[in-house]
């Protein structure tokens, strides 16, 4: 009797956590099924340079996870019924239904429109690649002198503000951010990223909330109209909604609740990780939206299943922060050293070197997700099969 592992979207976390499981355990003893809409990987953190028109190498699935045993199902997800255990997809071949002992969601998030009038008809994201794959196209169409308008102040605006300015210094690029340019930063921080978007020509409007979105312009709150022939959106993320349809325990947000092993505090079959769960770091805040906390969550989730499914002591390791990394096209960069629990401190790396430093990160990023277990020893755990035959008892009872 195999215990049967289903992972939910194969992002950073996701595909982290199926290649870390499948080097951990034996055949044998489990089945692990990997579902994703597609069949290669996406490099998220790059999808601004996808958007100017850039080449990201091709990382099919059928190649990170050869002789892994980890399965592919090239579905959507449709449902989860945490309470029967089972999924519910959608794939070349219609709907189908998965069933699982052990589930790991990780489904993501998505772009979030904040509520803003005119976001559904009139703007463009990076938060996805048919998104970045959009925007790239209408950039290219543009001619020289018009407008393209980032809203959103945070690491994804400033990638995508400076990479388009860069890439397309023809256009004038604005920037609206809601606070002050950078102003969680550093003062060396602060002072680097002014520079950078002076000298790359855009145009920064500060404390400004956009508050309405038009085909040719964005309104800010205090009523002025800031012309935009295109208008990127980055106002933050929103989590895929298929968890608030379950009885799972999720935030007001739609992130699932867990533990310190990412096990969601309703339901101890269920794991979730990267965006889609709501997890405590240092001083208890809850870890960001970020490739920084979700591979860590992955490691920590996997770890925790393998201990369990073993009958082994289950690790728990701290997920603290170190930097935040910010490329600025791709000759400067920022690198902001923090605290464990996320704050600036006074150390930055900025210049051509955070450019090589971001890219090293970037590149470590992609290839832990095909080298899960790097570190770690390389012996495979065996199952207990008592747990999975309880479960399955469980749950025909």
């Amino acid at each position: 009797m195999q215990h049967r592992i289903v992972v939910l979207g194969a992002g950073y976390t996701g595909a982290t956590a199926a290649g870390r499981l499948a080097k951990r355990l034996h055949r044998e003893d489990v089945t692990i099924t990997l579902v994703n809409p597609e069949p290669d990987f996406v490099e998220r953190v790059r999808l601004h340079q996808l958007a100017t028109g850039q080449d990201l190498k091709s990382r099919p699935f059928s190649e990170m996870f050869a002789g892994t045993g980890v399965e592919l199902k090239l579905a959507r997800v449709t449902a989860v019924d945490v309470d029967r255990r089972t999924v519910s997809v959608t794939g070349a071949d219609g709907p189908a239904e998965l069933a699982y002992d052990t589930l790991v969601y990780a489904l993501g998030s998505g772009w979030n429109d904040q509520g803003v009038p005119g976001t559904a008809v009139h703007v463009d994201q990076v938060a996805s690649r048919p998104g970045a794959r959009r925007l790239r196209d209408r950039l290219a169409a543009l001619e020289a002198g018009k407008p393209v308008v980032v809203v959103g102040g945070g690491l994804t605006g400033l990638e995508a503000a400076t990479e388009i300015a860069e890439a397309r210094p023809d256009l004038k690029i604005s920037l609206a951010a809601h606070g002050a340019l950078g102003d969680w930063l550093s003062a060396k921080g602060r002072a680097h990223l002014r520079k950078v978007t002076y000298r790359l020509g855009i145009e920064v409007h500060e404390h400004a909330a956009v508050t309405a979105v038009a085909a040719d312009n964005v309104t800010i709150a205090d009523g002025r109209t800031v012309p935009a022939a295109v208008t990127v959106w980055t106002t933050g993320f929103a989590v895929h909604p298929i968890a608030q349809n379950t009885t799972l325990e999720v935030t007001e947000r739609g992130q699932i609740v867990v533990d310190t092993t990412m096990r969601s505090v309703s339901h101890p079959d269920v794991y979730a990780v990267g965006d889609a769960a709501l997890a405590l770091g240092p001083q208890d805040k809850p870890l960001r939206m970020s490739c920084a906390s979700g591979v860590p969550m992955a490691w920590q989730a996997a770890d925790a299943i393998v201990a369990r499914l073993a009958g082994t002591k289950v690790p728990h390791v701290s997920i603290r922060y170190f930097q935040q990394c910010i490329s600025l096209g791709r000759r400067q960069g920022l690198i902001q050293f923090v605290t464990a629990d996320d704050r600036a401190v006074d150390r930055a790396l900025t210049g051509r070197m955070a450019a090589l430093y971001k890219e090293l990160i970037c590149k470590g990023a992609a290839w832990g997700v095909a080298n899960p277990t790097v570190g770690l020893p390389s012996r495979r755990r065996r199952v207990v099969r008592q747990e999975t035959q309880d479960r399955r008892a469980e749950a025909t009872a």
